[in-house]
């Protein structure tokens, strides 16, 4: 044998085509955009260096998504709204009877506001 045939015979057989990816995406998310969005994407994409696919990838994995509010918080929204029409109501009678009258139930109000806001502020997240 001829050193020639020999180093062929131990050289691999290379497989054609592409060599495989070690990450396969095999599922796909189908999304509607409006040309607006389509665009704005490709843009942004395209500034970045990437596919806009890629572009769109990377943007999922770091977004920031907020939960709806619980029904606790709705319903301290909720009475949120009440005690500031009654602070509205206060206010307008404050103006026809006299500042003084209604100073105290206004403050009242006020220290219930607070402490709901106080409330909602600790369940940010």
């Amino acid at each position: 044998m001829t050193p020639l045939t020999e180093k062929s015979n131990l050289q691999k057989k290379r497989t054609p085509g592409r060599p495989k990816k070690a990450i396969s995406r095999s599922s796909i998310l189908m999304v509607r955009l409006t040309s607006t969005e389509r665009l704005l994407i490709e843009e942004r994409a395209k500034k970045a260096g990437i596919k806009p696919s890629e572009w769109f990838r990377r943007a999922a994995k770091s977004a920031k998504v907020f939960p709806r509010f619980t029904t606790e918080e709705t319903a301290w929204f909720r009475m949120l709204s009440g005690l500031a029409n009654n602070f509205n109501q206060y206010v307008h009678l404050a103006h026809t009877n006299g500042l003084l009258s209604m100073a105290i139930k206004g403050q009242a109000v006020i220290r219930q506001i607070e402490e709901l806001l106080t409330k909602l502020n600790k369940h940010d997240g």
